[in-house]
């Protein structure tokens, strides 16, 4: 486990920042998702980072790509997201993330699908903006790199032609989108902005505004569009046409210097929720629309990262093994067999971590509190051995033990021995506690745990692997 930099005594090879150590530690002690930070709990996932990685690499290609992260909830999914949206940043891609929601799907009336075009833009994220809202900020980078050129080529910012070449360079480099469904509307606004953001008009940061809030796709028609715009626009971005804006960009983002836009959606699990048949297909039939986009090269530059559980996959009655079209492309081959691991096709799903993968998430875990606390921890390996082995001893823990709730329950520990210096590691755990489960079912309702309570073997120091 070269990638996750850990010894035996637990120790972390950098201090991490003290601002992204409080997000991190926050968001693991309430189980959910650190947006910040993700890479210093990173255990395991090796083959799966590759996998994600290639894609990467496709794209940056000109070609485009799909995957859909299955995984139980608490698996790691939102977390794995999370850790290739910033292997991404790191690499000069766009990002773009969202989580699906009743509010949010991919089609629907009523805004419904605009809302997540939305949520995707207020997310749209690049290496100097990492935390997103970085719309504006990559137009502004794009005319900068522009204006760059231009005096590479001895053409001085004082000389009277440099602004008329410059707009002419941005226009050259625009209308190669018109020929694109909606990139006739989408070149215009684009090219306005650079126009208002060179005036010394007085409206000039309101047109700016409106054009920012059209490629947001925050107008509802086109009169309010072209009343604050001045000028007339002959589409808006809206429920059905806002997956076509999303290659737009996608391009977009290749001719401003960067290597493509990746695209995170997870909680998919609502389109597996949705309670109208026809409502649930039309969501499918976006998904099949994006599926053969990227894997046939009609969406360059794009890559589409979907999370969600084995039932929004699986379910042959309400999951996308409902829907034929999706069913045929997605199920797994009949020689794919339990055992072999395959990574290439367009499902990854997320394994358990091994014993000695968990023990060093525990370990490294135990790292960072210490540094952040600037607590010393009397927690000894046998300790740390003696709690996982608790977790391990569930029934069911072989095949359904999450990361969440075993770090949740162990952050508690560590409050507790932090706040109570008479405490003893052995009183907080004593002999007979179980985790609290994550997992659910199809409903949301709690899973009842088997009666039948199987022989776990005792994991022990020898089996850990470093």
């Amino acid at each position: 486990m070269n990638e996750n930099n850990i010894n035996q005594n637990g120790s972390s090879p950098t201090a991490v920042p003290r601002r992204i150590l409080s997000s991190l530690l926050s968001s693991v002690s309430a189980g959910v998702v650190p947006r910040a930070g993700a890479p210093y709990i990173a255990i395991g996932r090796k083959d799966e980072i590759a996998a994600f990685l290639s894609d990467l690499e496709e794209i940056n290609e000109g070609g485009g790509a799909m995957r859909f992260l299955i995984g139980r909830y608490g698996s790691g999914k939102s977390f794995l997201i999370q850790l290739v949206r910033g292997y991404a940043l790191e690499r000069d891609f766009l990002t773009a993330d969202c989580d699906l929601s009743p509010e949010r799907k991919l089609s629907g009336s009523g805004n419904s699908a605009i809302a997540t075009y939305r949520e995707l833009m207020k997310n749209l994220a690049s290496k100097s903006s990492p935390d997103g809202g970085a719309l504006s900020k990559i137009i502004s980078r794009w005319i900068g790199k522009i204006r760059g050129e231009l005096m590479s080529d001895n053409i001085s910012p004082d000389d009277a032609i440099f602004e008329r070449e410059l707009g002419k360079r941005i226009y050259n480099e625009l209308s190669e989108l018109e020929f694109l469904v909606g990139g006739f509307d989408f070149a215009r606004v684009i090219l306005e902005y650079y126009k208002a953001s060179t005036s010394d008009s007085e409206n000039a940061t309101e047109k700016m505004s409106a054009c920012l809030r059209w490629l947001r796709g925050e107008y509802s028609t086109k009169t309010e569009a072209k009343k604050e715009l001045g000028f007339s626009v002959s589409v808006i971005i809206n429920d059905d046409n806002w997956y076509d804006f999303l290659k737009l960009w996608a391009v977009l983002s290749k001719k401003m210097g960067y290597r493509g836009l990746v695209v995170f959606i997870d909680e998919c699990v609502n389109l597996y929720k949705i309670p109208h048949r026809v409502s649930r297909e039309n969501n499918y039939e976006k998904i099949l629309s994006m599926f053969n986009d990227t894997l046939q090269g009609r969406a360059p530059g794009l890559d589409i990262v979907f999370g969600g559980t084995p039932q929004f996959l699986e379910d042959t009655r309400r999951g996308l093994f409902s829907y034929e079209a999706l069913r045929s492309r997605l199920c797994d081959s009949k020689f794919a067999l339990d055992g072999f691991k395959n990574l290439i096709g367009p499902v990854i799903r997320l394994r358990r971590l091994t014993d000695d993968e968990l023990f060093a998430l525990i370990q490294r875990i135990t790292v960072l509190y210490s540094q952040y606390y600037n607590w010393e921890c009397s927690v000894t390996t046998e300790e740390k051995l003696k709690f996982l082995n608790i977790c391990l001893s569930r029934a069911g823990a072989d095949s359904m033990i999450t990361p969440r709730e075993m770090l949740r329950d162990y952050m508690t520990v560590l409050n507790i021995l932090m706040q109570n210096p008479d405490a003893k590691f052995d009183d907080i755990i004593g002999t007979h506690v179980t985790l609290k489960t994550d997992r659910s079912d199809d409903d949301g309702l709690p899973v009842a745990e088997p009666t039948n309570k199987e022989e776990n073997r005792k994991f022990t120091a020898n089996d850990i692997e470093f």
